[in-house]
């Protein structure tokens, strides 16, 4: 039952961000518990060289193994701004934390700053290979291999994005802000151009949405329910029988 409620918090906390860009769903992972043996084991011997095909084991139960990120693509959603850019492919935009670490988002809604400075919508700079971009910029284009085309009156200013991946990025810490940070089990961020060597590709004016399938989770939500309730009626049963057991012995 302790897991099931965890499978239901996981469930509902997907629902939850169906709307958070850049957002990916949990999905929870099950490993059955210690086996109890009460009588015979499979393999033993019955007599006369004779070896028991299969053996008597009570089960206690299942817990929760893990909860991994599924990180496949979200659909792209246009929004005309100029500095949302959403990664389609494989990567992640590099962030500079408050404490001065990395982190790591897919949520590509940039806005700029009082100093022209490229932020997340929490003020926190992005990195990326992001320049700043001075006041009054007539323009400001982005190709899809991350060359970033800043017109100003002074003339024209270009630089090129760069993306973060992981081996493993399931084994990225959530910290909530649509970031993530490393961990001994991603390994450590490598770094290409966009475009290139199996990097996502950028998209100026649109926004990575959450990859949640709403009708998938509302099918997995009503399984998990059942399963919690089918947890509780067997417990309520085996309590009944145990009792009669009991009440036969007096």
């Amino acid at each position: 039952m302790e897991a099931q409620q965890l499978n239901l918090n996981t469930i509902a906390n997907n629902l939850a961000n169906v709307n958070t860009p850049g957002f990916k769903r949990s999905k929870i992972e099950f490993q059955d518990l210690l086996y109890q043996k009460p009588t015979r084991a499979s393999g033993t011997d019955s007599g006369g060289g004779n070896l028991v095909p299969t053996g008597v084991e009570v089960g206690n139960g299942s817990r929760v193994a893990a909860t991994s990120k599924v990180f496949t693509q979200g659909q792209l959603n246009a929004t005309g701004e100029k500095l949302d850019v959403a990664i389609q492919g494989d990567g992640f935009f590099e962030i500079q934390r408050p404490d001065g670490t990395l982190g790591f988002t897919r949520d590509g809604s940039f806005k700029l700053n009082a100093q022209g400075q490229v932020v997340t919508v929490d003020g926190l700079p992005v990195l990326s290979g992001f320049q700043p971009i001075p006041p009054g910029a007539s323009a400001v284009s982005i190709s899809e291999n991350g060359q970033v085309t800043v017109q100003t009156k002074n003339g024209t200013t270009n630089f090129r994005l760069s993306l973060a991946r992981f081996a493993n990025p399931a084994g990225l810490r959530s910290l909530g802000g649509n970031l993530y940070e490393e961990t001994a089990a991603s390994g450590t961020p490598e770094l290409g151009q966009a475009g290139e060597q199996g990097f996502g590709s950028v998209i100026q004016g649109y926004i990575e949405s959450s990859n949640v399938n709403i009708v998938e989770e509302m099918v997995n939500l009503i399984v998990a329910q059942r399963a919690y309730e089918i947890n509780s009626k067997s417990i309520q049963t085996s309590d009944e029988m145990l009792q009669n057991i009991a009440n036969m012995k007096r």
